[in-house]
């Protein structure tokens, strides 16, 4: 039985950093979670964006959709204030998307004045990040205390929370002990889309991705190129996709495989494409993989995720080498590819339990839970 059939729908203001047409890791999270919640309990947002020099629609895929305009927490205020007949306020938060520096007190300060105004108004903050870490010499080092500051203000502000990284749910939890007896987390689900029953990889183009924002990518191909030889003439790979924003710099072959640069592409676009690859390669720490939308959508579609750092981190329910590969998994001249298709089918099967459809109804039982007490 689905759950909007029996429970109320409820009407969600969203407060994100950015919107499409912006290129915005948390607004496509955003968005497509409440594709999701509208599609399966009925439940329409209301977008609130944090960034005043957006420009987008006012109407987007149906949602309405309002900006501040400047940020000041009188200004989010009045924008909370204007969206009638709602009391459940979704944020997510991440210190960077709101503020240059990671400290968007403005933000913070505009929800307490909110909340002062509207005591039965409710608060969830989902945080996508707690604070930033850095070198000494660098603004994030400095600030790190603020920001910390800043979440444990949300945190003591909040109704309910929730985060994508266990060791953040920690973090969270100590700001406040007494606040939450637990904190869900919920690794981020694939922002391009999943598929239902995937082929194995043996029906597919013998065709490796790379998929993701610039750093990201460039990261790849200045310090990864030896693994990307190697996973190349290992699973005999044919031909690389790189898929997201034009780089300076882009090396037309690996070995004798030659790179294409497909450029920003929609996601449906580039669901077929990783529908039809073996594998997705990523040089990201393997400690944040829960928070990766480009690891979710490698998951999601039963690639072969392929990591270049080494690692022994077993984190959010990730077993290196066995749910991404290794280089060590793949330097050797003896090829185990029955392995690989179990690294792709378990990176799938760890991802079903948090798909979009799953943190959906996650998200209504925490409306549901707030609006009946």
């Amino acid at each position: 039985m689905r759950l909007a059939k029996t429970r109320k729908a409820w009407r969600v203001i969203s407060i994100i950093p950015r919107l499409s047409p912006s290129i915005d890791g948390v607004g496509d999270y955003a968005l497509a979670l409440a594709r999701q919640l509208r599609s399966d309990f009925s439940v329409e947002t209301h977008f609130v964006v944090g960034d005043p020099t957006w420009v987008g629609d006012n109407q987007l895929e149906g949602f309405h959709t309002t900006k501040v305009t400047e940020r000041s927490a009188k200004e989010l205020c009045t924008q909370l204030v204007q969206v009638r007949c709602v009391k459940t306020v979704l944020l997510h938060y991440v210190g960077y998307g709101y503020a240059k520096r990671g400290c968007p007190k403005w933000l913070v300060d505009g929800l307490l004045h909110w909340k002062a105004s509207y005591p039965k108004a409710c608060l969830i903050t989902m945080f996508h990040e707690v604070a930033a870490s850095g070198l000494p010499w660098t603004s994030a080092f400095w600030l790190s205390g603020s920001q910390h500051q800043l979440a444990k203000r949300l945190v003591l502000l909040s109704d309910r929370i929730l985060t994508s990284k266990h060791s953040y749910a920690e973090l969270l939890q100590n700001y406040a002990p007494e606040r939450f007896a637990t904190i869900p987390t919920l690794p981020v689900f694939s922002t391009v889309g999943e598929l239902q029953n995937p082929s194995s990889l043996s029906e597919r183009i013998r065709r490796l991705v790379i998929f993701g924002g610039r750093s990201k990518r460039t990261k790849v191909y200045e310090d990864s190129l030896e693994q990307l030889r190697q996973i190349c003439q290992y699973l005999d790979v044919q031909k690389i996709f790189d898929i997201g924003p034009p780089l300076s710099s882009l090396p037309a072959n690996i070995g004798t495989v030659p790179v294409t640069a497909m450029g920003c592409l929609p996601s449906e676009e580039i669901s077929v494409i990783l529908s039809g690859s073996i594998a997705g390669f990523f040089n990201y720490s393997p400690a944040f993989l829960g928070k990766s939308t480009i690891f979710a959508a490698y998951c999601a579609h039963r690639v072969i995720p392929i990591s270049a750092n080494m690692s022994n981190l077993h984190e959010e329910g990730l077993q290196p080498g066995k749910h991404y590969a290794l280089s060590a998994q793949y330097n050797t001249e003896k090829k185990d590819l029955a392995l690989m298709q179990s690294i792709a089918d378990n990176a799938y099967s760890w991802y079903q339990v948090h798909n979009l459809r799953a943190q959906a109804q996650a998200y209504n039982a925490l409306f549901y839970s707030l609006n009946a007490t």
